[in-house]
């Protein structure tokens, strides 16, 4: 019989002989990947991952992903358009322009069920707020961003973007690519740590900062098939408690802990010797081994106070309004120059954006908390040189219409609106003070090619050295659609 495999069956024989000769040593692994809800590799078989090399010279290093939650207007932040003062309180059939509801585009771009009957006869809604022409290209930014508008020198506008959902599961669709319809897929997040790895052993790849909290928006940070390892790590600001169950009780001393951790690894390397090929254990040894590095690590990485009281002013800490995004936004630069990946930063509640109602005041609103940290992170980036280094994603799941939502005799909002809507991109290997793209007239339809946000995907995985096609896992077939295209014009 050949030592090393039993022809009629998929269990090695050194595995069957461990099995009874080193039992316990699988029992306690067992015992450990139970209670931490981690099944055997027969039950989950996470992807073997790759060797860690850029497919093409990398632009960046690590990525800042801020996303706003709910659907914040293109027409209110950054693309204003002065024909819906025009022709404020017309429907789209009374204005000489072509109707963007009786475009090809409509249709096609909608997977989701748009009730056009409503929107046939919603009447057009004015902007909410004035604009104006800012830095050297004379690029156009709302009023409620006075702090953003100083850095528009620095930032790439992709004002075509587009979607199919026209409910919030664009949330989700933004990050994997997919529709709610379809099989899920790995959030952009796991496949660039996926494809890289990780630059810093005691910090996550993958860390996430103020949300998500529900369960059906958490698609937004997993990895899936890829395997437990590369799924995001979500921290919070509490020095003292930045993982849940990752700090040393208070009862057990620190040589304590040590020991523990030094059985389990032992018990781990057994198990490996077991189980070669279980990549689920493989994942689970490296968790432990991060877990504890982690304590020491996450604190300092994450800690505000350690920054001048100017830094700390730079990113709004100083203000009520506006600290809870400044902090995460100044912790996700302290992670990124510590070496983790990607960092995916919430600065506001889930779905506080979505503006069905009173946009003004909403609008008004959110956008002073957040208008002097985004800028705060950006100006600090470029002061310490690490724009060359780190590429900032700012976006949200789509636009609003640009008519006024009329359901349930509302006069004061907008809808969903999945046709067009813009995103921004700055720092490394992106083209400084430019727009890319636009929308109709009306702020309705991106204008062809226009770009689906897997263009968004292989734009960051393109600058951060890696070929999405590359990273294919075997039996899992994706969708052209899935890979994106870079989007090449922004490009530096």
């Amino acid at each position: 019989m050949n030592d090393n495999h039993c022809p009629t069956c998929a269990t090695s024989r050194r595995t069957f002989l461990s099995d009874l000769g080193m039992g316990f040593t699988g029992l306690a692994l067992g015992s450990m990947l139970h209670r931490d809800g981690i099944s055997r590799a027969s039950e989950l078989t996470p992807s073997s991952p790759t060797d860690g090399q850029h497919h093409l010279a990398p632009k960046a290093k690590s990525v800042i992903w801020i996303f706003l939650s709910g659907g914040y207007s293109q027409l209110e932040t950054f693309d204003p358009k002065p024909a819906l003062n025009r022709y404020a309180g017309m429907t789209f059939e009374d204005t000489p322009l072509a109707n963007p509801l009786e475009s090809p585009l409509h249709d096609k771009r909608s997977r989701a069920v748009v009730e056009k009957v409503r929107e046939k006869f919603a009447k057009i809604y004015p902007l909410q707020i004035g604009y104006r022409k800012r830095g050297e290209l004379g690029i156009e930014v709302t009023d409620w961003w006075p702090h953003l508008s100083t850095c528009v020198d620095d930032i790439s506008f992709v004002r075509n973007m587009w979607t199919t959902d026209n409910d919030h599961a664009a949330e989700n669709q933004i990050h994997t690519g997919r529709h709610k319809l379809d099989e899920t897929q790995p959030s952009i997040g796991a496949w660039v740590t996926y494809g890289l790895g990780s630059q810093n052993e005691n910090l996550p790849q993958f860390v996430v900062l103020g949300g998500p909290t529900r369960a059906d928006t958490k698609e937004s940070i997993d990895s899936y098939y890829l395997g437990p390892k590369y799924a995001g790590i979500p921290l919070a600001l509490d020095p003292n408690n930045p993982l849940p169950y990752g700090r040393r009780s208070n009862d057990v001393l620190a040589a304590e802990q040590r020991n523990e951790f030094e059985l389990a690894g032992k018990l781990n390397r057994l198990a490996a010797i077991e189980y070669p090929e279980d990549e689920a254990v493989k994942a689970r040894i490296k968790s432990y081994e991060l877990a504890f590095n982690m304590q020491m690590a996450v604190p300092e990485a994450i800690g505000s106070s350690r920054e001048t009281t100017q830094c700390q002013q730079l990113y709004g800490l100083d203000d009520a309004n506006t600290k809870v995004a400044g902090e995460r936004l100044l912790a996700a630069r302290r992670l990124v120059e510590r070496g983790v990946r990607f960092v995916q930063v919430y600065p506001s509640p889930y779905g506080v954006w979505d503006s069905h109602r009173a946009l003004k005041k909403n609008h008004a609103s959110q956008i002073s908390k957040v208008d002097k940290p985004v800028a705060g992170l950006l100006k600090d980036l470029k002061r310490r040189g690490m724009l060359d280094d780190v590429v900032v994603v700012f976006c949200t799941e789509f636009g609003r219409t640009p008519a006024v939502e009329e359901r349930g005799g509302g006069t004061d909002g907008r809808d969903h609106h999945p046709h067009g809507f813009t995103v921004w991109f700055a720092g490394a290997g992106v083209k400084r003070g430019h727009i890319h793209g636009a929308t109709d007239e009306l702020g309705f339809h991106a204008i062809e090619p226009g770009h689906y946000v897997t263009d968004m995907h292989a734009t960051v995985l393109h600058l951060m050295g890696l070929d999405g096609r590359r990273l294919e896992v075997p039996s899992r077939k994706r969708l052209d659609m899935d890979y994106g295209k870079p989007i090449t014009e922004i490009l530096s």
